[in-house]
């Protein structure tokens, strides 16, 4: 990764300090420095030279170290996250965007989003949906909101690739509907003691810690929750649950019980009942990430069913041949172009420090439908070989499934969407209270 540090050495001395004070200046990036250091992108892309090379450089290391292996694991139902982590740690792939002093390059955000697309490499989508659990869905909010302790014991090995981490935030009774959490961390004496649950928790089986989302007093549910550090060792903690999933193979899932956990209060993330605006704050990037990550596999799908239908004859003649097939890989190709505008949009306005929740929105609910639609045709465009589980397409018809429903649901991205265009219809005095 030498070459890659190299070429962002200049990017490092433009940018600011990266961890902002407040909630108010979470993007305080200087937007003057942030568009001189991007004059040399290309037209249509956010993308300089230095994003370039730093993708060249991460796609070297899937090749070498992730998808030779990515068959095995997928059959395994695992992978070795602690190994994969470091060695992407080691190359600096970890914490692009984080604050230096931590071992972070203290890149602008465009550099995070140029990385989770490189990751769109790997043949499979529980590697770099794990990944992107540690970059930018667990860690995010440590890194801008967190004490100088909190960020040497947990940010620091986490970005090294030395810790894996995971984000407790959905529960049995709670996903979408984050508000509705159950979990509790009660004070007493110098410590949180944890009751609760979580589900659907990415990497459980292999974090070292849990960026966790509890309620920690009393009051109006977007008040009263705070983030919490929680190392997965400490007693109280059970795994009970392995969850067999129709897709993401590789990537470990499960339900969590917590039972009397005590860890001490200087362990909350930032301010005490911030929980909720940090969380929601840290969806944005986990939702950008989403559609970040899917652009190649997206691509690599387009292609594959294009040489695919090209050699594949029936009625004496190929498939591609079709108007049928070629028209429909130009609609979804088209799709994919207005998809990465939209992205690219949404990432250009985030790092000049705009509110950027509706445009993350679309972007989660465009790359969640896209995914499947893609998907779905390209398979059927394979005949019977789209049925087996010898090809790429098949994989990513049952991985990307879960875009719509992780991360917020389409529903929840539509609602959200709605809202900011002011046609949400509001709950009535009655349904509010209940």
């Amino acid at each position: 990764m030498s070459l890659a540090i190299k070429s962002t050495t200049r990017s490092l001395n433009l940018l600011r300090t990266y961890r902002p004070l407040s909630v108010a200046n979470w993007l305080s990036y200087s937007t003057q420095e942030v568009s001189k250091e991007r004059k040399g992108a290309s037209a249509g892309s956010i993308y300089t030279d230095e994003h370039l090379e730093l993708q060249s450089s991460l796609s070297k290391l899937i090749e070498k170290e992730i998808n030779p292996y990515v068959d095995e694991w997928e059959k395994a139902g695992a992978y070795p996250a602690h190994e994969v982590f470091k060695k992407l740690g080691q190359a600096g792939f970890l914490g692009v965007t984080k604050p230096t002093e931590y071992g972070g390059l203290g890149l602008d955000y465009t550099y995070s989003v140029a990385t989770a697309e490189a990751m769109g490499s790997i043949k499979c989508g529980g590697v770099p949906m794990s990944i992107g659990v540690q970059t930018d869905m667990s860690t995010p909010a440590l890194a801008r909101f967190g004490s100088e302790e909190l960020c040497r014991n947990f940010l620091a090995p986490s970005i090294s690739g030395d810790f894996v981490s995971c984000l407790g935030v959905s529960e049995p009774g709670a996903g979408s509907d984050v508000a509705s959490i159950k979990t509790r961390a009660e004070k007493k004496g110098g410590d949180y003691v944890i009751n609760g649950s979580k589900m659907w928790i990415t990497n459980a089986f292999q974090a070292d810690w849990m960026c966790l989302l509890a309620n920690t007093s009393e009051g109006a549910p977007h008040q009263n929750k705070s983030l919490i550090i929680l190392p997965m060792d400490t007693p109280g903690i059970h795994l009970a649950k392995r969850i067999d999933k129709m897709g993401m193979f590789c990537s470990d899932t499960a339900q969590i019980y917590f039972e009397d956990v005590r860890v001490p209060q200087k362990n909350v993330i930032g301010e005490e009942g911030f929980g909720f605006m940090y969380q929601m704050l840290q969806f944005q990037e986990e939702r950008i990430f989403a559609g970040a990550s899917v652009l190649r596999p997206l691509e690599l799908l387009i292609q594959q069913t294009i040489e695919y239908t090209r050699d594949r004859k029936i009625f004496g003649g190929s498939v591609l041949d079709n108007q049928s097939v070629h028209f429909r890989l130009a609609e979804l190709s088209t799709e994919l172009e207005c998809l990465k505008a939209l992205l690219y949009r949404a990432v250009s306005l985030y790092v000049e420090g705009e509110d950027v929740t509706k445009l993350a929105s679309m972007v989660k609910l465009k790359v969640g439908r896209l995914s499947r639609e893609l998907s779905d045709s390209c398979l059927q465009f394979w005949g019977g070989m789209g049925f087996t589980n010898e090809v790429l397409v098949s994989r990513m018809y049952r991985d990307f499934r879960l875009i719509s429903i992780g991360g917020g649901a389409d529903e929840v991205m539509l609602s959200i969407i709605c809202k900011y265009m002011g046609t949400l219809p509001k709950l009535t005095t009655g349904k509010a209270e209940k």
